[in-house]
């Protein structure tokens, strides 16, 4: 009876909106708001396992997850691959003289590592994670296993194809195979990324729905239309902290929005393959934007009663974009020292292993086949009453502008091999925080000699620079709709 009612009212909400049915058709509309949405990595680790916080290594990971950049002794290992630095320069670096006595020495500690880990180049000067084709491939452990989620997108079976768990050939995941090994990615559902991108979502940071309708039965239709998108309406939750079901959302059907033609067998939703556009993972609001998948599609698996839905969206992503996004959320030295993975080693396992968008004029890909996983709420997804674009956070707008700049950056010092420039309004080689931090340390003028950093014109001005203050995981406000 309730999932009558359902979608009587959502066929309603369909016909008010203006859409037009044959006379002798049964319409239905069923709506759902994405809960989790995470890369489609599979954990290869035994269920059994249990070592505390480690993550064990894995079938799909034998030669383990990263450990870039996680202690002093790799953060040596980075730095002394520089043969223009001096044996002084990397012991104080690994070890800053007087650090124990500063008042936050842990902090101190990693903006040193961060600032030195921002120019590896082959030269000084030379920033490393906007231009990490100018030093060497620090090397990135890479999935083995044949074992994988996704699709076949190019319709091939090829030798270094994935097998999907239920037996499919020729998935196409290799953003799996380039980062699945990534520690921070890595994990049975609670990779610190994926909570971390999961939790800003549900909090406030933007909103993905889906819309599935068509004008048969909605578990097995032949001529059904899916809908993507964003929302500009915040995620409701229960009493228990999960996802609400059967609250109305409004789809944007401007940017991060597609209408894909789609099939249904057996409560399995499957759409043609086009270009896809929906929100992007993200957990700041200077990454949110357009996954802008080319040859993406969906695939659904919606339960009978229509209260809830897994699945997983996916296509070619310009790995270049997929870089810079997950680089410069923060910055790459924080990534390095917070998160332990290696910007630079994901950049080069990201153009090792890219294998769509063939460029006519370099002759290599530009994109590289990528899964995402989904997991859905019911919910009543309806038209807004009047034309709308995505709101803007205005007091944001200016580290957006910075981080497509950012990312503009690395795009061109990839494809013409000349160092590029930090662009302003970024925390980039954690400056100004580290000239901040170093407040105290008796090593202070050592490393504001020895250790580059990004300059700007301006920046000799007599007012003291404001601090920029790093990056931090406090709740995201979006502005309100008018």
């Amino acid at each position: 009876m309730i999932l009558k009612q359902r979608l009587m009212v959502c066929a309603s909400v369909g016909l008010m909106a203006g859409a037009t049915v044959p006379a002798d058709a049964a319409p239905w509309v069923r709506g759902y708001v994405v809960g989790q949405y995470e890369y489609a990595f599979r954990y290869g680790g035994r269920p059994d396992y249990s070592k505390g916080a480690y993550v064990e290594p894995g079938v799909d990971c034998p030669r383990g997850s990263t450990v870039h950049l996680a202690s002093p002794e790799q953060t040596k290992i980075a730095i002394s691959r520089q043969k223009w630095r001096s044996s002084q320069e990397i012991d104080w670096i690994t070890a800053p003289p007087g650090v124990e006595k500063v008042s936050t020495p842990g902090l101190t500690r990693r903006h040193i590592w961060a600032r030195a880990m921002s120019y590896r180049g082959y030269a000084r000067g030379i920033e490393t994670y906007v231009n990490p084709w100018a030093t060497d491939d620090p090397g990135q452990p890479q999935v083995t296993s044949r074992i994988g989620d996704g699709f076949n997108l190019d319709g091939k079976i090829k030798d270094n194809d994935f097998i999907s768990p239920d037996g499919e050939k020729g998935i196409d995941n290799a953003l799996y195979r380039a980062w699945g090994c990534d520690a921070p990615w890595r994990g049975g559902g609670n990779a610190t990324l994926d909570l971390r991108a999961n939790d800003k979502m549900q909090e406030g940071l933007y909103t993905m729905v889906v819309r599935v309708s068509g004008n048969k039965d909605p578990l097995n239709d032949d001529d059904a239309v899916l809908e993507i998108g964003y929302s500009p309406d915040n995620i409701v939750k229960d009493a228990r902290g999960g996802i609400a079901a059967d609250y109305s959302y409004r789809i944007l059907k401007s940017a991060q929005y597609t209408k894909l033609k789609a099939k249904i067998k057996n409560g399995v939703v499957e759409t043609e393959q086009a270009e896809l556009h929906s929100p992007r993972i993200a957990w700041f609001y200077d990454q949110t934007g357009d996954t802008n998948f080319a040859q993406g599609k969906v695939r659904l698996n919606m339960s009978p009663d229509g209260l809830s839905a897994t699945g997983m969206l996916g296509g070619y992503r310009n790995w270049r974009d997929l870089y810079a996004e997950n680089t410069f959320a923060q910055d790459g030295g924080q990534q390095g020292t917070r998160e332990h993975e290696d910007a630079v080693s994901l950049y080069y396992a990201l153009r090792r292993n890219a294998d769509g968008m063939l460029n006519p004029k370099t002759g290599r890909y530009d994109g590289i086949s990528s899964a995402y996983r989904l997991k859905l709420s019911g919910a009543y997804v309806v038209d807004p009453d009047r034309p709308m674009e995505i709101p803007k956070l205005a007091q944001e707008e200016a580290r957006k502008a910075a981080f497509e700049g950012i990312k503009q950056a690395v795009i061109r010092g990839a494809d013409s091999r000349i160092p590029q420039d930090v662009p302003p309004g970024t925390t980039e080689a954690s400056y100004p925080a580290l000239e901040h931090e170093m407040d105290g340390l008796v090593s202070r003028e050592y490393f504001l000699k020895i250790l580059d950093r990004p300059h700007y014109a301006d920046e000799d001005k007599k007012q003291a620079a404001p601090k920029q203050q790093v990056r931090n995981d406090a709740p995201v406000i979006l502005a309100q709709d008018p």
